[in-house]
């Protein structure tokens, strides 16, 4: 059969096709306008996270700088790629429904499966300034109008795109932990440390001084005392910095030992300065006994004192780095309550279903003529 041939056919039958190809329309845009689920999705805009430049690392400390260098050396924020992997993961599905409590929403006992079945509601997009958008469909049942609430399922395609970003700040900061945070705990932990140590060196000196009505020494001894201080101060330094390294180095690195034949010679230092001494110092030994017991009172204050001192800084220094390590989420666009259908696009679908209709009923009389042509010429 020729186009002519069919156009033809379609053009004597016009009538009849247009009719049905109106009627069914008619009746798919019904459907699609009352019976078909309904789809709804609000969209949340973040901001890429910054990148933060890094601060020195090891070399800078063997070069004399603080102790928070050792801490950001080589860190950089995660990236849009990243956020995207955290907002697919089954935590941020998990927070989502825990916080929503909208399991039975998902006809799921196991939170697990329900959790699955929202990830694959979730549309994430980058573009190429590495900005995120994210929404999540929610469709309605069936008849809508009738069995449904729209109101509220409009409502929840837009809590559940704000809470999706609300999961990724909790697992960003919560799972990513920075350098910054473990030395700003660990350095807690010797602050608490080190000062129960001062309050009690301090305490015994007052008790001392009070028994012994604050016995004077001469400035050779106080002398001597201070560079034992120096040295003691030093040697808790550095047995700080070696707890640190010890996070993020293998005993046989290079800086680890370096570090540890350093602080081997200072205590070689500190010991010489406590049995005997060639230079001008006095020799803690040849100091009388209550000279001695109050060179040693006043030696531990000090170095307690200067160590207490340090970490505090680091402490406060740590704390304000700890912030910065993390990217922050920043929202450009905030989810809000739809006012349209994502779909179905009942105009569009109606149109594109009328041409369909229209096309399979020219089909239908063509082969239907065909076939009475081939049975005609039979008989």
């Amino acid at each position: 059969m020729s186009w002519h041939e069919m156009l033809n056919i379609v053009l004597f039958n016009i009538k009849t096709i247009l009719k049905i190809t109106i009627v069914s329309t008619a009746f798919i845009f019904l459907i699609l306008l009352f019976v078909y689920p309904k789809t709804y999705s609000s969209t949340v805009v973040v901001l890429p996270p910054e990148k933060n430049s890094s601060m020195d690392g090891l070399g800078s400390i063997l070069a004399g700088k603080d102790l928070s260098d050792l801490f950001t050396a080589s860190i950089s924020n995660a990236s849009s790629q990243l956020f995207v992997e955290i907002l697919k993961s089954r935590s941020a599905s998990l927070y989502v429904i825990n916080k929503l409590k909208i399991q039975k929403l998902y006809d799921e006992k196991d939170i697990n499966n329900a959790a699955k079945l929202l990830s694959e509601d979730l549309r994430i997009d980058i573009n190429k300034e590495g900005m995120i958008k994210l929404n999540v469909l929610v469709n309605t049942t069936p008849l809508s109008i009738i069995f449904d609430n729209e109101s509220i399922k409009k409502r929840l395609s837009a809590d559940l795109s704000n809470t999706f970003i609300e999961a990724l700040d909790k697992i960003n900061r919560d799972k990513l932990t920075s350098k910054s945070k473990r030395s700003r705990i660990f350095i807690e932990e010797q602050l608490q440390i080190v000062k129960g140590q001062l309050d009690s060196v301090e305490n015994a000196l007052m008790d001392f001084q009070r028994m012994n009505k604050a016995i004077s020494l001469p400035d050779q001894i106080k002398s001597s005392i201070e560079t034992a201080a120096n040295i003691k101060s030093e040697i808790a330094k550095l047995e700080i910095k070696l707890g640190l390294m010890g996070y993020d180095f293998y005993s046989d690195n290079k800086s680890y030992q370096f570090l540890l034949k350093e602080l081997d010679q200072l205590r070689q230092q500190y010991a010489k300065i406590e049995i005997d001494n060639q230079d001008y110092f006095l020799a803690f030994k040849d100091v009388p006994a209550l000279g001695k017991e109050l060179s040693a009172l006043v030696r531990e204050v000090k170095i307690k004192n200067e160590l207490y001192l340090l970490l505090q800084q680091q402490f406060y220094k740590d704390k304000i780095q700890e912030n910065r390590d993390l990217p922050t989420i920043e929202i450009l666009d905030t989810a809000v309550v739809p006012t349209k259908k994502t779909s179905p696009r009942t105009l569009f679908s109606a149109i594109v279903s009328s041409g369909a209709v229209f096309l399979f009923v020219s089909f239908y009389f063509c082969i239907t003529n065909r076939k009475k042509n081939q049975q005609t010429n039979i008989i």
